[in-house]
């Protein structure tokens, strides 16, 4: 059975913090280090896309504790909740843009200077503004370096520190003393206008890739932009809650069970159900549904929705975290946090790089000191330390996970992880449960048939049935109570003993010191009486049959509407090459309609809960991958055992824990796109692996001189900075093509 999204062990706690400092794969990987290393944690997941960390850990381990690890190892932490703001950190999008616009600037103007003239004053002049652009404009990769060196571990700034220091040292030097230099063999010339472009570049970059990471996580800015601050409270002894006085309060001081009033232009705070009203609300920031849906009494809404036409009072039923929108974004952001399987691959190599790349460095200058001059084995050796760049392969998989996860939450979809992801990608089956799935799930009583030989009158007979079904929140149980309540003038129903839900079959209890069992043809020890048979017209309805001391009395004949978008999403599945599979507790011939209007070939009926896991296990067992689709707590099990579980939101909470994928709302279209994101996104992610990789196989040999001896060409370290900035940037800028979602 695949891992997916378990809960936490019982004694343990899950903490998150924000990270500041990192800027490549191997920073990642250091502070994961240090986070695992405190005691009583079990687990860190550090999300270099958005700086971000998840910890596992006993209740003991406290955030303190947490965020001196972090600062132990060289970075800083705060609380993922704290009040401070990302600038004390680190500088934003705005600010890096400028610094790298203005060393662009002086480096241009140091290139133009440096071929003009060669007089020692114009030296000085470089040395002063280099020396300006490595403190004023890129501070913070010295301070980096210097902290990861004092914590006895390397990453990125280390290479761009050592590279550009050892260039402007060896300039300095050059300036003070050249004839000393001169009369000893080595080249007296300056690297100083190499030194600012370098950091020019590497600004430029790390700029380009703010912006996009900021697209990239724009999913999760935009869920926090649809919270409420404030709500209308009402008395709730008010006399007509339509014009009763309001108190605006801050939302945190609104409990459930608090009568509220929302007027028409208002986003909805909270979570609520409707007591009085009627109203069109938008929910395509919730659902990505984009027409209006109405709500009126009775009818559930969820925070940061928008009520568009009418007032509408709501008794609230969550506030704050406990909200739909609260624990969406919250599984928004575990979803973008997590690790795909692709992602342990670009670990191992980031673990390595920078160690690897300071010793072919070290290396590099030595051969080219045995054979060619000081000066250009220093240019080659800068040219090594620059090219390399573990940032590209660290952002590789996250980047694509994090475009990939918000542009599906966008749309109607939440997937709950890299790994989901992964294994969605791969099915070739998939299973879909028949009612509440395929179909609308509001069943109706068409025909209602009492038996001849039946021991109670047919009034009786539904007053029980009522009684029993109004405390089961299954589709066809709220069928029943609808049909006889809108059918017949019932009386006051029975009490009712021993309740019990049996899935996949119906329910038991005792009435009146009786046994009563509504559910389908298992509660049947024989075959069906000639008299409960089904008519002709009915052969394709789901028949209830009705119990009594074990003794059939009535049948109820349920019929259920396929979905509008099913038979589409069918035909989608199929031109994606997967196998399309119906599964049901009906009998065949009430499924056998709903297939042939879905397209569907491959039907499994008359199935119990464990013998749809059974399914999915024998599927599995032929080699196939198989997904999962449906809604109700008898899917479950086949849900948590497929390969990749598609709940609907609409359904109950135990298939919404099981599922990988959950669809907010119920267009079917939204399966097949979810598999074709999924599918893009492996792709992306192995083309961004490809292009890290290709990138450090191909640039350090010819950073290093390999090309010299036979063509005679050597890298700049200049096009080796403005190349390293690139490799980040390209693979964010492929990973953005991911926001481009499957037309549904």
């Amino acid at each position: 059975m695949k891992d997916g999204y378990q809960a936490l062990n019982a004694t343990e706690n899950q903490l998150d913090l924000r990270i500041h400092g990192m800027t490549c794969a191997a920073c990642q990987s250091h502070v994961e280090r240090a986070l695992t290393s405190v005691p009583g944690v079990s687990s860190a997941s550090v999300n270099l896309m958005a700086h971000t960390a998840r910890i596992s850990a006993a209740h003991s381990v406290t955030e303190q504790q947490l965020i001196e690890a972090v600062h132990n190892s060289g970075y800083t932490a705060s609380a993922a909740h704290s009040a401070t703001p990302d600038s004390a950190f680190h500088t934003g999008p705005s600010r890096l843009g400028l610094r790298a616009l203005l060393a662009l600037v002086a480096g241009t103007f140091a290139m133009g200077l440096s071929m003009a003239s060669s007089a020692a004053s114009t030296r000085w002049f470089l040395c002063a503004l280099s020396l300006a652009v490595m403190v004023f404009a890129a501070p913070e990769i010295y301070t980096a370096a210097w902290r990861a060196a004092r914590h006895r571990s390397t990453n990125m700034n280390t290479l761009v520190a050592l590279g550009t220091t050892a260039a402007f040292l060896a300039s300095f030097a050059a300036t003070i003393a050249p004839l000393a230099l001169a009369s000893r063999g080595i080249s007296s010339g300056v690297y100083y206008e190499a030194v600012i472009l370098i950091l020019a570049f590497l600004l430029s970059g790390r700029w380009l890739e703010a912006r996009a990471r900021a697209r990239a996580t724009s999913a999760l800015h935009g869920f926090a932009q649809l919270e409420s601050s404030d709500a209308r409270l009402l008395s709730p002894q008010a006399s007509d809650f339509l014009i009763a006085p309001e108190t605006l309060l801050p939302l945190d001081a609104i409990e459930p069970g608090d009568i509220v009033r929302i007027l028409p232009g208002d986003r909805i705070p909270l979570d609520g159900v409707v007591i009085l009203g009627r109203s069109s609300v938008d929910e395509s920031m919730l659902t990505g549904e984009p027409l209006p849906v109405t709500r009126s009494l009775n009818d559930h809404v969820s925070g940061g929705t928008v009520n568009i036409d009418g007032v509408l009072i709501l008794r609230a039923t969550a506030v704050g975290s406990s909200s739909t929108l609260a624990q969406m974004q919250r599984l928004l952001e575990q979803a973008q946090s997590s690790r795909a399987p692709m992602q342990h691959l670009a670990d191992r190599a980031s673990a390595i790089f920078v160690p690897t790349v300071l010793a072919l460095a070290l290396i590099t200058f030595i051969l080219w000191c045995i054979y060619d001059t000081p000066a250009r084995a220093l240019s080659v050796a800068i040219a090594v330390l620059i090219i390399a760049c573990p940032c590209a392969m660290g952002l590789a998989i996250p980047a694509a996970i994090t475009v990939s996860i918000g542009a599906a939450a966008q749309n109607g979809l939440l997937i709950k992880g890299g790994e989901s992801l992964e294994r969605l990608a791969t099915i070739d089956t998939l299973a879909l449960d028949k009612t509440g799935t395929l179909t609308e799930g509001r069943p109706r009583i068409a025909k209602f048939i009492p038996s001849p030989n039946a021991q109670l009158d047919t009034t009786t007979l539904l007053a029980y049935a009522v009684a029993a079904e109004r405390l089961s929140t299954h589709p066809l149980a709220q069928a029943v109570v609808e049909f006889a309540e809108n059918h017949l003038k019932l009386p006051t129903p029975p009490p009712i003993e021993n309740f019990l839900i049996v899935p996949g079959t119906g329910l038991t209890a005792n009435v009146t010191g009786h046994t009563l069992a509504i559910g389908n043809a298992s509660l049947l020890n024989s075959n069906v009486p000639a008299a409960l048979e089904a008519p002709a017209n009915f052969a394709h309805a789901t028949p209830l049959y009705l119990l009594y001391d074990g003794q059939p009395q009535a049948v109820f004949f349920a019929v259920d509407e396929l979905r509008p978008t099913a038979a589409a999403a069918v035909a989608e599945l199929q031109k994606l090459h997967v196998h399309p599979i119906m599964l049901t507790g009906d009998i065949g011939a009430s499924a056998a309609p709903i297939a042939r209007e879905a397209h569907i070939d491959d039907v499994r009926a008359q199935l119990l809960p464990a013998d749809k896991l059974a399914l999915i296990h024998e599927l599995q067992s032929q080699g196939k991958k198989v997904g999962m689709a449906g809604d109700g707590i008898n899917d479950a099990a086949a849900l948590a055992q497929a390969d990749a579980g598609l709940a609907l939101a609409a359904g109950s909470d135990l298939a919404r824990e099981a599922g990988d994928i959950l669809l907010l709302h119920n267009d079917l279209r939204l399966i097949p796109a979810a598999i074709a994101l999924a599918r893009r996104t492996t792709h992306i992610m192995r083309q961004n692996l490809a292009w890290a990789l290709v990138y450090n196989v191909i640039g350090l040999p010819i950073a290093a001189g390999v090309l010299y001896p036979r063509f005679h060409l050597l890298l700049n370290p200049i096009l080796a900075s403005a190349a390293m900035a690139l490799s980040s940037v390209s693979v964010l800028l492929n990973s953005l093509r991911l926001r481009r979602f499957p037309p549904v």
